[in-house]
């Protein structure tokens, strides 16, 4: 939800804070949203076009999917919350310099419950088969 500046004026949210808000949504529910759906469910504050806009931003990124019923159409995610955090996550690992490095700064930085969940899913890895074109394939 937008803040209110220094005048009183409402602020701005960025096109990616709006993505998120919108993809939020979306997640939230089990069924296809139509963009008034949307509009409810982040509390009504944007205007219908502006959510309309957003949507389709998101589904020519790819990261939304449009159901066509008629001449209404409602949007689904096209990955869930986890798998486009783990694509950011490879993509980032992809621009640096150094990945490992990276992931030093990243695990130094998780809190212990995370750095355990972390360990009990690498303690399981030689278990597991690699996927060819996969995480470290």
């Amino acid at each position: 939800m937008a803040g209110r500046g220094p005048q009183g004026r409402a602020e701005r949210r960025s096109a990616g804070e709006l993505e998120s808000e919108v993809l939020a949504a979306l997640w939230a529910t089990e069924q296809a949203l139509t963009p008034a759906e949307v509009q409810a469910e982040i509390d009504g504050d944007l205007a219908y076009n502006t959510v309309h806009t957003i949507l389709k931003r998101l589904y020519d990124k790819g990261l939304v999917l449009r159901d066509v019923d008629g001449r209404r159409g409602a949007y689904r995610p096209a990955k869930n919350a986890a798998e486009l955090t783990a694509e950011a996550m490879h993509k980032a690992l992809d621009r640096g310099p150094d990945p490992i490095a990276t992931l030093q700064q990243f695990v130094s930085g998780l809190r212990p419950e995370e750095e355990q969940a972390l360990r009990d899913l690498l303690g399981g890895a030689a278990d597991r088969p690699r996927v060819a074109g996969g995480a470290g394939a």
